[in-house]
């Protein structure tokens, strides 16, 4: 029986995780068709279409502003949502489960009603169609992955460590550079990969942000398929599948270590 059960714990496992990928994955294939539509299976086998996308400017631009507001707003996030997670994790005082609630809301909040709240915010400004004003709401959007992650990091670290690096006549400066933050390194590190992820494909709030000069690569994946869908869309997927899947990599084997 316990063998049956392990077996079944097994296939359920298989399948919903056939079930959530098998659409995913299905588009890189179909990127590779020699045919002008999207086709499954697909017909032939051509780089042309990745050839197509690397050579056009336009998706060139879009990925040069995709890749600068991503790194851009995974910097940002790190450095906010680390400095966050400390403060909150040395301090005690009522109402300190409701502030990290808070910090956490953008995770659950409808990113509709995100880019809704920011652009009416963003409109007042002057940061809507500018790309300060998308790595500001990317920044919004990464913080709280940063936090969870340097946070899960900081509860395995030996609270005495601090204070005795203070007893012995470190500064807070150096305690923090030569103590604290090597131990939550990869906790820091993996924040900063899922806020780059966050940003890097991300597109309902862009469309409200963005304009034609700050558009980034989700946001011309968006109007390809609304006006003219090829399989050079399906090429531009799969990079973002691809790219995506190493981030998520990178996070795990970053999480192994700590």
């Amino acid at each position: 029986m316990d063998r049956l059960r392990c077996i079944l714990f097994w296939l359920i496992i298989s399948l919903t995780a056939l079930f959530l990928l098998i659409p995913t994955i299905i588009i890189v294939p179909m990127s590779f068709t020699t045919t002008t539509t999207l086709e499954f299976p697909p017909v032939g086998f051509t780089l042309a279409w990745y050839g197509k996308v690397l050579g056009s400017s336009d998706w060139q631009s879009a990925l040069i502003n995709s890749l600068s507001v991503a790194a851009s707003a995974a910097i940002l996030a790190t450095i906010l949502g680390t400095a966050a997670s400390l403060a909150l994790h040395a301090a005690s005082f009522r109402g300190k489960t409701f502030l990290i609630g808070l910090l956490l809301t953008p995770m659950v909040t409808p990113v509709i009603v995100l880019a809704v709240g920011m652009y009416i915010v963003f409109s007042g400004w002057g940061l809507v169609a500018t790309r300060l004003g998308l790595v500001f709401a990317h920044t919004v959007l990464a913080i709280p992955f940063v936090v969870v992650s340097v946070m899960a990091s900081l509860r395995m670290v030996n609270p005495s460590l601090a204070p005795a690096s203070l007893g012995l006549g470190a500064s807070r400066w150096f305690t923090f550079r030569r103590v604290t933050l090597p131990l939550i390194m990869p906790g820091v590190l993996s924040g900063t990969v899922f806020a780059f992820i966050t940003s890097w494909d991300e597109v309902v709030i862009a469309l409200f942000i963005a304009d034609i000069k700050t558009r980034t690569v989700p946001i011309m994946i968006w109007n390809q398929v609304r006006t003219n869908l090829d399989p050079a869309t399906a090429a531009v997927a799969a990079i973002l599948i691809i790219i995506s899947a190493l981030g998520v990599l990178i996070s795990h084997k970053l999480r192994e270590s700590r």
